[in-house]
């Protein structure tokens, strides 16, 4: 048996893929696990989190970590929204009555890190909706516009989709769990035939999230590692 949250910290790891340098931003705890697994497999990988108690190596939070970015030195980042729609636009701004903590640098590490992947645990209409109230960063931008990166893939608690650039939508990569998506999801998108179920951990994956992973998250993300790993 394996924890949700494991889970998607393998699928995170595969996304990841070749990549040089990840970064990671604040409250991020999945995207963190999936990067130190990855690194335990690949000690040469380049790890930058915000969110970082101890050995943090940006003395000036967030305007380091942009300029890397712009600097084409991160080669993968993770984006969520409070609002995501079919063509990968991000809203962190509002909704409805709600207010949320805004932009921050989204906009720019979207346009400016080559591989962003999207990530939201919450998989509803409410959150993956038809088009968005507000676009705090564009999923996609016209061809006169420079734009080095954007989204390669969009991961959530119930599914795992790719975007497809030339098409500018989404498509259904593989299922967590046999079950009707679409009910969940307020934008339309293509879908593999058949939908794959999402592989789960492998075993030594399960080891390494358990040991030398659950070890170095409690010391960053102790909530976290003590509800998912039972680590204090």
């Amino acid at each position: 048996m394996h924890a949700k949250e494991e889970l998607l910290a393998s699928v995170i790891a595969r996304l990841i893929g070749d990549a040089r340098h990840v970064a990671v931003g604040a409250a991020s705890p999945i995207p963190a696990a999936g990067a130190l697994l990855l690194k335990q497999k690949r000690p040469e990988l380049r790890l930058s989190f915000l969110h970082k108690r101890k050995g943090n190596p940006f003395s000036e939070g967030s305007r380091e970590l942009f300029d890397l970015a712009g600097q084409g030195r991160i080669d993968v980042f993770f984006l969520g929204g409070a609002q995501i729609d079919g063509e990968a636009n991000l809203n962190l701004v509002r909704a409805a009555k709600s207010r949320f903590p805004g932009s921050f640098g989204s906009a720019f590490m979207y346009f400016a890190v080559k591989r962003v992947i999207l990530f939201r645990e919450e998989h509803s209409a409410r959150v993956l909706v038809k088009k968005v109230d507000f676009v705090s960063a564009p999923g996609w931008s016209p061809p006169e516009v420079e734009r080095t990166g954007g989204p390669v893939a969009l991961l959530t608690g119930r599914a795992l989709f790719v975007w497809q650039k030339a098409r500018r939508r989404f498509r259904l990569e593989s299922l967590h769990q046999d079950e009707d998506v679409r009910a969940h999801t307020g934008f339309d998108y293509d879908a593999a035939d058949p939908v794959a179920r999402t592989p789960p951990p492998a075993p030594e994956d399960l080891d390494l999230l358990r040991g030398p992973v659950a070890k170095e998250m409690a010391a960053n993300y102790p909530d976290f590692a003590r509800r998912v790993w039972r680590l204090e």
